[in-house]
């Protein structure tokens, strides 16, 4: 196991802001160091136990999927990387916190919605069809189960929330109201676009993605760029395609094992109650937490 970063320090830069597993950096005025920590956090609860490498992981598992997507690749849309090294921004007794866990990227103006797809039918999409036939609006065909792949890929945004609230469902008519027609369409035609290619990259590898969020910000030209983390287990629902059964949860390569075992645990003698502070994470759970994020990793990159 590598040594854990929970929280980075970097004094050569200005903290912009700490999120649940990022701290970002302002470089100039125009980009931002993105560090990714190996913080981790359920029920929007960050745990004070780190789970070594994830962040290194997240980010190669995202440059992985900036590389197959973006101009190098299929080129279905720009992306905010720079191309530079984030070693070249920060002292050189600063480098070890930056080193294989962070991008370099382009300062956006980023658009508050999160653009979920769903490819399938699972976790709270699952419990909204059982109640309206739709997820977030979306009318859906009767006789689906729990995990039945849908038909076509849908678009279910939501608002993005401050720091420690939970992201609200919201219709795509309500993201248009909040930023306009041409812009809405574009981001959910695109996060299809994204969504469709990385599915198929995917199954090729043994896993189904069957769901997951994508983030844009508007350049100083106008034009739309894909940012943050891009189809990692953090942001994706991740699931091994010879463990698929249609009526039943597959088990997942993200934090759900964590989020199982915090559904159980205890704080003072009772059930916690999903507000900070979290219940201490025995290593074995940091481990198994660990082993089930590298395999996603291996799976897709060898």
């Amino acid at each position: 196991m590598t040594s854990a970063l929970h929280t980075s320090a970097l004094n050569s830069l200005p903290l912009l802001a700490r999120g649940k597993v990022r701290d970002n950096y302002a470089v100039g005025d125009d980009r931002i160091l993105m560090v990714a920590s190996d913080r981790i956090s359920a029920f929007d609860v960050i745990m004070g136990e780190p789970i070594p490498g994830k962040g290194a992981l997240l980010t190669q598992l995202s440059l992985f999927w900036f590389d197959q997507l973006g101009p190098k690749g299929l080129n279905i849309c720009p992306i905010h990387l720079t191309g530079e090294a984030p070693e070249s921004v920060v002292s050189e007794a600063e480098r070890a916190q930056v080193t294989g866990r962070s991008m370099l990227v382009q300062r956006l103006k980023p658009i508050p919605v999160e653009a979920v797809v769903r490819g399938y039918l699972a976790g709270s999409g699952w419990k909204e069809y059982l109640e309206s036939r739709s997820v977030c609006g979306v009318p859906l065909p009767e006789g689906l189960m729990n995990a039945s792949k849908l038909p076509e890929p849908i678009y279910t945004p939501a608002a993005k929330a401050e720091m420690g609230e939970h992201d609200e469902n919201i219709t795509f008519e309500q993201t248009v109201a909040m930023i306009g027609p041409e812009l809405a369409a574009q981001i959910r035609d695109i996060s299809i676009a994204l969504y469709k290619a990385a599915a198929e990259i995917a199954l090729k590898k043994g896993i189904i993605i069957a769901d997951t969020k994508f983030e844009f910000g508007l350049d100083k030209a106008g034009t739309l760029v894909l940012m943050d983390e891009v189809l990692t287990p953090d942001s994706s629902r991740y699931w091994p395609l010879e463990s698929y059964v249609v009526g039943q949860n597959p088990p997942s390569y993200d934090k759900q094992f964590l989020r199982d075992w915090l559904e159980s645990a205890q704080v003072s003698g009772k059930a916690w109650d999903k507000t900070a502070p979290a219940p201490r994470l025995p290593k074995e759970v940091i481990e198994k937490t660990a082993a089930k994020y590298q395999e996603a990793l291996t799976r897709l990159m060898g």
